[in-house]
């Protein structure tokens, strides 16, 4: 009803066992796009999500009866998450974690810098870690906007290569190398998106506290 779903490198997501499939997040509305892509492409989508979610009422039970992970906003409880999604893993499911961990704050929907948890998880469990780049879904609903009714609006998914992280296995658990594979992460996500919009994407990933952002929650103009 809402897009025309334009899939690439498909071939890029395993087929069977565990993964890691880290997209680029711009819209409330992608989670939705990126969950019937990963189904296209043959396998079941499960996602960290915000804890918060999971107190709505009927959503909530559906996002644990369809295995989603809640995602708590302090540390502590973090690292519980991190712990249920490494068993999602175990049992050869793939598991879906956006590493901006909010919608991007670059003003022109570029990924911005990221958080650990992808390669936390990748590293940890020794998965393959699929970058995902998205676009065209802000056309349906913009980012913190008013949804919209376009004819169908076209939507393309990129599956890339697996990142290869095997330079920082040695050092998995040092929170500067976890940066460096997420600053590599962000990049690669940059570079896909770039190829996506025919735009050359910006030498450095956005900064929310450089420019007196709040890292979650909305965006305040």
């Amino acid at each position: 009803m809402f897009a025309r779903i334009e899939m690439r490198g498909v071939e890029n997501l395993p087929r069977e066992g565990a993964y890691v499939l880290a997209p680029n997040h711009n819209s409330e509305f992608d989670p939705l796009v990126v969950a019937v892509a990963v189904w296209r492409a043959g396998r079941a989508p499960r996602f960290l999500a915000k804890e918060s979610l999971f107190k709505v009422p009927v959503l909530g039970a559906a996002l644990r009866a369809t295995g989603m992970v809640p995602v708590p906003r302090t540390s502590s409880s973090a690292n519980q998450s991190i712990r249920a999604a490494q068993e999602i893993a175990r049992d050869g499911r793939g598991v879906i974690v956006y590493p901006e961990g909010t919608l991007t704050r670059d003003p022109e929907l570029w990924p911005m810098r990221g958080k650990t948890g992808a390669v936390r998880l990748a590293l940890g469990g020794d998965l393959p870690l699929i970058p995902m780049a998205q676009w065209g879904v802000q056309q349906i609903l913009p980012r913190y906007g008013k949804l919209r009714f376009p004819r169908r609006a076209r939507v393309v998914v990129e599956f890339g290569p697996a990142i290869d992280l095997s330079e920082y296995s040695a050092t998995a658990t040092q929170p500067a190398t976890l940066t460096r594979a997420t600053d590599e992460l962000m990049a690669r996500l940059a570079e896909m998106l770039s190829g996506l919009r025919g735009l050359p994407a910006p030498a450095e990933r956005w900064n929310p506290s450089q420019h007196g952002q709040n890292e979650t929650g909305r965006l305040e103009s």
